[in-house]
């Protein structure tokens, strides 16, 4: 069980941004060191080959001038000579071949092939006044072609001196050691600083972390700021903004709820106080009766109302409302809904009117797409003056249909209007209680009207009357 959860711990810190950061570190530190030490080996090798090679070439151009002065090339014996190119052999431990005009072999230090004939592409090119020098990695020697000159600028014989490179191939092996001993310790330091380092960077998510975690316990009271780096100010920000709605969503969820229970309470509260009135009472008269039983009845009724709206608004809930969608004729839909408000309408002394531009097809949702016009239609019945007027227009364009529903009522004060759209928000609750309405029709209103992807706006002003604009694209979009 231990080692599955050192496992799991080992598999989360594989994904987290301190790992990569810290792989990053490990990545940029350790490969330019190992680049350093190839570069730094072959520049070591180079360099001491060439420098090898100029100090021999620089010696045998010396001994190539007494080879010709002295006749050596020739023939002719010399002690001094000899004693030099003992002296250049030794000090190598290489080899040295003179070969003369007709590429025969007239000296070797090593006693192998004198008085044979040597031709290779190294000796015709130094003959041809090009000095050569080859270095043969796989076996660690280096060759080279010096030409001797006579007088007149002449080539009259070549040197060919090989020497082995073991010295240097040891004192190579030798650096490689020590710099492989210096990688080790760079790489420790730089495996600390980069855990360091890694560890410090993503500090400020970690305080990021915190604030998330704090908040399931309920919401904090002040906004975060970790200004470290940009990306953890801007997710800051991001969630001080979420928590602002989550604040306001939360306010809204409690208010919501108070609001409920008051206007499902009040109701019940009038039926008992009726009830146990009647009750409390021996030999109620017949009207007295038929006056709280009605009392009665209409409480009852407005509990009804109540949770019908409750239950259309979470019907229209956009996460779980259940729509469907069909062609429908604008038109005729809202000559029915103003059929059916006309005669509440002309109780109240309010002229009716409904104005239709051009013929409009749409695909809506009936049911919904109905109610949001009808609680619109009926509000600005309700809340208008006697001998006042409502004018329902219906416009279209290429890509929406508009429903203009504007009336001569009481007006929305100006401070109201962003509130009207809220759950049991009422501008003048007795008002609205004294005609009946629940403070629901406006949030189904608005609902129904984004369901179908559309947007609605309202423009009121206190005692003149209010205009609710409602825009509907003609298509139907998931």
């Amino acid at each position: 069980m231990k080692k599955l959860f050192n496992m799991n711990r080992l598999k989360k810190y594989g994904k987290s941004l301190q790992f990569r950061i810290f792989i990053i570190f490990i990545l940029v530190g350790v490969i330019p060191i190992m680049l350093i030490k190839q570069s730094i080996l072959k520049s070591y090798e180079k360099q001491s080959i060439t420098q090898r090679g100029t100090m021999v070439q620089n010696q045998c151009v010396n001994i190539a001038e007494q080879l010709y002065s002295t006749g050596y090339i020739n023939g002719t014996d010399s002690e001094v000579v000899e004693m030099e190119l003992f002296q250049l052999g030794n000090l190598y431990n290489g080899r040295i071949v003179i070969v003369d005009s007709g590429f025969q072999i007239i000296r070797d230090t090593y006693d192998i092939d004198e008085g044979r004939i040597i031709v290779s592409e190294e000796i015709l090119k130094c003959f041809e006044g090009t000095n050569t020098m080859r270095y043969d990695k796989d076996n660690e020697f280096i060759e080279m072609t010096i030409p001797v000159e006579d007088e007149d600028g002449g080539i009259t014989g070549v040197m060919v001196v090989s020497m082995p490179t073991t010295d240097i191939q040891d004192s190579r092996e030798d650096l490689d050691r020590k710099v492989v001993i210096l990688q080790i310790g760079m790489f420790i330091i730089i495996l600390g600083g980069a855990f360091y380092a890694s560890k410090i960077l993503v500090k400020p998510f970690g305080k990021v972390t915190q604030s998330l975690d704090e908040l399931t316990g309920g919401f904090l009271e002040e906004d975060i700021s970790i200004p470290d780096y940009t990306e953890t100010q801007l997710l800051s920000e991001a969630y001080n903004r979420m928590l602002k709605r989550m604040r306001v969503l939360e306010e809204s969820r409690q208010e919501f709820v108070s609001n409920v229970s008051h206007e499902l309470k009040t109701p019940i509260t009038s039926i008992k106080v009726l009830a146990d009135s009647l009750i409390a009472q021996e030999d109620v008269p017949v009207e007295l009766y038929k006056e709280f039983m009605t009392d009665i009845g209409e409480e009852i009724d407005r509990e009804n109302k109540i949770i019908n709206d409750l239950l259309s608004l979470v019907k229209l809930d956009k996460k779980s409302a259940d729509i469907h969608i069909e062609e429908k004729n604008i038109n005729e839909l809202l000559e029915l809904l103003v059929k059916r408000i006309r005669p509440i309408a002309e109780k109240k002394e309010v002229e009716l009117v409904l104005e239709s531009f051009k013929p409009v097809i749409a695909q809506v949702d009936e049911t919904k797409i109905s109610l949001a016009f009808s609680n619109l239609i009926e509000n600005a019945v309700k809340y208008n003056k006697e001998g006042g007027w409502v004018h329902v227009s219906l416009n279209v364009d290429h890509k929406y249909f508009y429903v203009k529903v504007e009336d001569s009522g009481i007006g929305i004060p100006e401070d109201a209007q962003e509130h009207i759209f809220e759950r049991f928000y009422r501008v003048d609750k007795s008002h609205s209680r004294e005609i009946g309405g629940t403070g629901l029709g406006l949030a189904i209103t608005r609902n129904a009207v984004l369901l179908h992807r559309g947007a609605i706006k309202v423009y009121s002003k206190e005692g003149e009357g209010t205009t609710f604009t409602v825009r509907i694209p003609l298509v139907y979009t998931e």
